[in-house]
């Protein structure tokens, strides 16, 4: 064996040693992998860094600064909402109807667009839902890998799997040669992580409950923990006609209007004198003995939430905010009725506190003095605009961004752009770069926002581990492992011969990029079938297929993606993905013997 033969493996062995172990963390460990290639002169200078200006670092790049994009215009959001509706609350449910969405758009478009297109979708569904991101970002991942292998054009490695087979001289295949397998594949992975899923899955800590948001801290603390109702009014009620104040609603029913719709117009937190319109449909929050008292007295018909409050109740939206008033604040000496707070800022005062004293229902009167909290109800812009007044200091953390409605089109159109030149055969990390681009031309974003939504640890990930694939395939030591592999197996019996050409697929994968992994074992493979009397044909696509196995460790860019966003550690891919890397393994090989030999 040669020289550097040895180094190389022993530097792999260490790699994999350091990422499963995380002793570092895992782009130290990726920089460290980078240097020993070049200090033990396996790989020049230029070679040891070209992961820089790899296509998949810059891919991966670009859709973070994609996905970003979308995220901020609240599109997703609204699919989240939409997906709930259809499917239920059930995590089960949503996952699966998730990782079928992602799979089947991965089957066209490439795995990691489809991945960092749902990604702020399961965020977003794992708050609304108050459940572990970690239960559902990991198997929707795993679906968008899979999905690749739907098409003959769903991965880099199964496009260049014909290119391969023609150099051979043997025929390439069709665009739906692999989607049997494919199909199997994505519905044993759903079935898979449905049924035992919480054997394998990192679930969260203190008996799978959350860390309490910002805005939990609040509802916990002050006890806010009420209903909101809606109610629309009649023509015939006693309501039409008078004022908010005239109708005693805080006075006498001890309850808050926190908006009103007429009309496709909404108004958050309407303003005292405001008169109550026939057909109005009211948001109102409190006790619900008590809101129901009011509804009663009024003759209001309750109905549903009406889309235009979808809003309300949407911590990404609206919330309750503490906020105080400072010594300087204009606020001191006044009442909140000679100040208008509703008017000024459209938030719905709810609590107030002052001199250790708590008010509810109507304090418009009480005078305000230095040091008295309240808490409102509101839009997070308009809770923004009292953060930014010098009448107050908003003590809630804001998380919630701003989000962009009117560019959702502009978002759209620039992924489509990216997709469209990606399978119009344009380089990959170019038709996505461009599609960034776009986004930051058309407003939806700024360039500075586009740099702080990169994951610089998973590029950092990628850089480090793309110089190993290339040293393998430079030093002859894939071909060296494959030749050792392949000289220990009864090439006389099939399903053997099947299950060795997945697991050494499966292998080269996890340390070298799946199309390296491909170019090295095809000729390979195709000598192996010649020599074993079998079509060599299938032999190859199943080396290709089963180059996409990349589950056990985050090499592959879509885990890498998945892994700061779900939280995971290497162990956790261990684990999981080793259960379907054996879910992989049998259904790839069996669906291949029975329908291929």
């Amino acid at each position: 064996m040669e020289t550097q033969i040895l180094i190389v493996l022993g530097i792999m062995s260490f790699t994999i040693f350091m990422l499963v172990t995380e002793l570092l963390r895992i782009d130290v460990t990726a920089i460290i992998t980078l240097l020993l290639l070049y200090w033990t002169g396996i790989l020049t200078g230029a070679e040891a860094i070209s992961g820089f200006s790899s296509n998949a670092v810059i891919a991966m790049l670009a859709v973070m600064i994609l996905g970003e994009g979308l995220a901020k215009t609240g599109m997703m959001n609204r699919f989240s909402k939409w997906l709930l509706k259809r499917v239920g609350t059930n995590p089960r449910n949503i996952m699966g109807s998730l990782a079928m969405a992602t799979g089947t758009i991965s089957g066209v478009i490439q795995n990691i667009g489809a991945a960092a297109l749902f990604l702020p979708s399961i965020l977003d569904i794992s708050r609304r839902l108050k459940v572990s991101a970690s239960t559902m970002i990991m198997p929707i991942g795993f679906a968008a890998i899979i999905g690749g292998s739907l098409t003959m054009v769903g991965s880099g490695h199964l496009i260049l799997t014909n290119d391969l087979l023609a150099a051979a001289d043997l025929e390439p295949f069709g665009l739906f040669a692999v989607t049997p397998v494919g199909i199997a594949l994505l519905l044993g992975a759903i079935l898979f992580f449905f049924l035992l899923g919480k054997y394998f899955l990192p679930q969260a800590e203190a008996g799978g409950k959350l860390p309490p948001t910002a805005q939990e801290q609040v509802v916990e603390a002050f006890n806010l923990n009420k209903d909101i109702l809606y109610f629309q009014i009649p023509s015939s009620s006693d309501l039409v006609g008078k004022t908010i104040e005239e109708s005693g609603i805080w006075t006498d029913f001890n309850v808050n209007i926190l908006a009103t719709a007429l009309h496709k117009k909404i108004d958050y937190a309407p303003w005292r004198e405001t008169k109550f319109e026939d057909g109005s449909i009211l948001a109102i929050y409190g006790d619900a003995a008590s809101i129901n008292e009011f509804a009663d007295t009024y003759s209001l018909l309750q109905t549903e939430e009406h889309p235009m409050f979808e809003g309300l109740g949407d911590p990404e939206e609206t919330g309750f905010a503490e906020i105080i008033v400072p010594p300087r604040s204009e606020l001191v000496g006044q009442t909140l009725r000679a100040f208008a707070m509703r008017r000024r800022y459209f938030v719905e005062p709810v609590l107030y506190y002052s001199k250790g004293e708590q008010f509810d229902g109507d304090f418009s009167d009480h005078e305000i003095s230095a040091g008295d909290a309240f808490v409102v109800y509101g839009h997070w812009d308009n809770i923004k605009k009292m953060q930014a007044s010098d009448a107050f200091v908003v003590a809630t953390p804001i998380s919630a961004e701003t989000k962009k409605p009117s560019k959702t089109i502009f978002a759209a159109a620039s992924f489509l752009i990216a997709i469209v030149l990606a399978l119009s055969g344009f380089s990959i990390s170019v038709s996505f770069l461009t599609g960034a681009i776009l986004m930051v031309l058309t407003r939806v974003m700024s360039i500075q926002e586009a740099y702080d939504s990169v994951e610089w640890k998973v590029v950092f990930l990628l850089v480090g581990l793309i110089p190993l694939g290339i040293a393998m395939q430079n030093t002859g030591t894939a071909q060296f492992l494959a030749e050792s592999v392949m000289s220990m197996v009864d090439a006389s019996n099939t399903l053997l011969l099947l299950f060795t050409v997945a697991i050494l697929a499966t292998i080269f994968s996890l340390v070298m990029s799946n199309v390296g992994a491909v170019v090295v074992l095809a000729p390979l493979v195709v000598s192996i079938g010649l020599i074993a009397g079998v079509d060599p044909r299938p032999l190859v696509l199943l080396a290709a297929v089963n180059a996409g196995n990349s589950f056990v460790l985050p090499t592959h860019q879509v885990n890498a993606l998945m892994m700061t966003a779900g939280g995971y550690k290497t162990k956790d891919y261990f684990k999981a993905g080793g259960g379907m890397t054996v879910v992989f393994l049998l259904i790839s090989v069996f669906v291949f013997y029975y329908t291929m030999f």
